[in-house]
C-alpha cells in the first residue's frame, strides 16, 4: 500500500503564493507519474499538473491551462515528494488540492488540503 499526505495549504490573499507538498510512504518503490488534481465547491475535480518520472520522460511536465505560467510542479525522488508552487494566486484556485501518484498500474490518491484564496 501506498500512503500519501498532503500539507501546505491555508488562506492566502489574492496575487499571494503557496507551496504544496505531499509524501509518499509505503510500498514506494517504482512510483510512475506523481501530480495534483484539485475540486472546487460544485465541480468535478480537475487535473491540475503532472510530472513523469525520469529516464525516457525526463521527467516531463504538463499544465492545465489555466494555471500554466503560475504553477510549478516538482518532485524529489530522494525524499519520495512532489510540490506544488503556486504563485499569483486567484480566487478561482480556491480548491481542495488533491496529490495522486501511479505505481505498477495503480492509482494513489492523498486526501487533499484546502486552499483558499480570498482578501
Amino acid at each position: 500500500q501506498v500512503q500519501l499526505v498532503e500539507s501546505g495549504g491555508g488562506l492566502v490573499q489574492p496575487g499571494g503564493s503557496l507551496r504544496l507538498s505531499c509524501a509518499a510512504s509505503g510500498s514506494i518503490f517504482s512510483i510512475n507519474t506523481m501530480g495534483w488534481y484539485r475540486q472546487a465547491p460544485g465541480k468535478e475535480r480537475e487535473l491540475v499538473a503532472v510530472i513523469g518520472s525520469g529516464g525516457s520522460t525526463n521527467y516531463a511536465t504538463n499544465y492545465a491551462d489555466s494555471v500554466k505560467g503560475r504553477f510549478t510542479i516538482s518532485r524529489d525522488n530522494a525524499k519520495n515528494t512532489v510540490y506544488l508552487q503556486m504563485n499569483s494566486l486567484k480566487p478561482e484556485d480556491t480548491a481542495v488540492y488533491y496529490c495522486r501518484i501511479t505505481r505498477t498500474g495503480m492509482v494513489y490518491w492523498g486526501k487533499g488540503t484546502l486552499v483558499t484564496v480570498s482578501s
